[in-house]
């Protein structure tokens, strides 16, 4: 199961009601960070959720609001006495600029930390999780992700197997790969289940790369920075509206959409909401703190 805590759901500036980006995914015990805006730690203390079980991080582009928080994170859980490896990726030029950020700071930090450049096309590998690396338009060098958990096996066709002749010892063989008389375990097993997905866009415009890389997801989790009436200035800073985003879910055929990075101007963010879900029902526009678990039913807030 996955679950879902929104840690900072405002753009740019920080307001008295919405930090700056940052999401949490959870399966497990194990966390994946998208995005470490200014002020992240303190909303993760101020949560249901340790910073202390993040495995993995991953900054979608280098302006500060995505990325500020980072290296406070990084000396607070050698503060409190992480030893578990930690791995932390972003876009070119990333690693250079978290290592000089942490080598002006006073503190080593003493557990094992893996900082990567990940590009487009890459995949990364956290456990039994893998996270895949997509293009965005933002006009800077810019990325998102999509987060997937493995398939599920299919069930064994007991009837079938006994038909052809399969007895205990033989399912062993099958379990590593191999064959039993020319027969394989998918030859008597229902068809796999893919594994939940969950897509985080960071700052973007619209754009072909992104439809064709969460193609299908359960939650896509993209910016609307603007409403409808400020498209102009939406496709100027290279940021989606709340309608362009649910036309990139309904073009891929994503299960759920969440908005985040919801300009300081939308006191009330109804408008935001109306827009999105006139194109695409299915949307949600989560608060600070908002915590939501996926179900085969959608997503619930609990």
């Amino acid at each position: 199961m996955f679950d879902l805590l929104f840690l900072g759901t405002g753009a740019s500036i920080p307001s008295r009601n919405s930090a700056l980006p940052c999401v949490a995914v959870r399966r497990g015990s194990d966390i994946i960070l998208f995005d470490c805006g200014e002020g992240s730690q303190r909303q993760l203390m101020c949560s249901r959720m340790s910073f202390m079980k993040i495995r993995g991080i991953f900054i979608t582009h280098l302006h500060g609001d995505h990325f500020f928080g980072l290296p406070g994170l990084l000396q607070t859980m050698g503060m409190s006495g992480r030893t578990d490896p930690l791995v932390v990726c972003g876009p070119p030029g990333f690693s250079e600029a978290l290592r000089m950020s942490l080598s002006v700071c006073e503190g080593e930090i003493e557990y094992p930390l893996e900082i990567r450049d990940v590009d487009p096309g890459d995949t990364v590998t956290i456990g039994d999780l893998s996270v895949s690396v997509f293009r965005t338009e933002h006009g800077i060098t810019s990325q998102g992700y999509v987060l997937r958990e493995p398939e599920v096996r299919g069930t064994i066709d007991g009837k079938r197997a006994r038909e052809l002749g399969l007895k205990g010892k033989d399912f062993a063989e099958l379990e590593n790969g191999g064959t039993v008389n020319g027969v394989s375990l998918a030859d008597i097993s229902s068809r796999p289940t893919p594994g939940r997905s969950v897509a985080y866009t960071g700052d973007t415009k619209k754009c072909q790369t992104i439809t064709e890389a969460v193609k299908g997801v359960d939650v896509l989790i993209h910016e609307a920075t603007y409403a409808e009436a400020e498209k102009e200035n939406a496709e100027l800073h290279f940021h989606s509206t709340a309608a362009s985003a649910a036309e990139t879910a309904k073009e891929a055929g994503v299960k759920v959409l969440m908005l985040v990075h919801i300009s300081n101007r939308y006191k009330d963010r109804s408008l935001i909401l109306e827009e999105a879900k006139a194109v695409f029902p299915d949307t949600y526009v989560p608060s600070d703190f908002d915590f939501y678990t996926m179900t085969k039913n959608g997503v619930r807030l609990a």
